[in-house]
């Protein structure tokens, strides 16, 4: 498969990024933080080629993937939406930002039907004290409620 309309192949990127760290231990979770980084997911025929590359199983290979939320199979959306459910922002109301995401059409782990929007569900952003807490394509956001959220989403607030 082709990488959007280029000549490059999920194949030829995937043995470029192993090449890079085939010397590192473990080096699988480091190949696949750098094929997200670089592709935007791990695509499944990346599988067999990381599982050739690095002499595992296809089986470890996809056990892995599947096991970490953080890759994802499919391509992200434009905006990434990350909303914190760990217990201090579940105490401040992180329930209702997963309502109006959801009400707004946007289920978590989902992304949006035009490709702008990806909801997703993270437990802890480290912003505990100013709960609840969402981040915005790597901006984190505190103090959120379900107004402010769809401002978020609808990329008319910058801070």
């Amino acid at each position: 498969m082709t990488i959007s309309g280029s000549d490059v192949t999920v194949e030829s990127v995937v043995r470029r990024v192993v090449a890079r760290h085939r010397e590192e231990r473990g080096a699988l979770l480091p190949v696949l933080h750098a094929l997200q980084a670089e592709l935007g997911h791990v695509p499944q025929e990346a599988v067999p080629v990381l599982a050739e590359e690095l002499n595992l199983s296809r089986a470890d290979v996809h056990g892995v993937v599947t096991f970490y939320h953080d890759f994802r199979r499919e391509p992200a959306g434009r905006t990434t939406v990350r909303i914190c459910r760990a217990e201090a922002c579940q105490a401040l109301g992180a329930d209702r930002l997963v309502s109006y995401a959801r009400e707004a059409g946007l289920p978590l782990g989902e992304t949006s039907a035009d490709g702008s929007v990806t909801v997703e569900q993270v437990f802890c952003l480290g912003n505990c004290a100013l709960g609840p807490a969402v981040e915005v394509n790597g901006r984190l956001h505190g103090r959120v409620g379900p107004a402010r959220l769809g401002s978020l989403l609808n990329g008319t607030v910058s801070s």
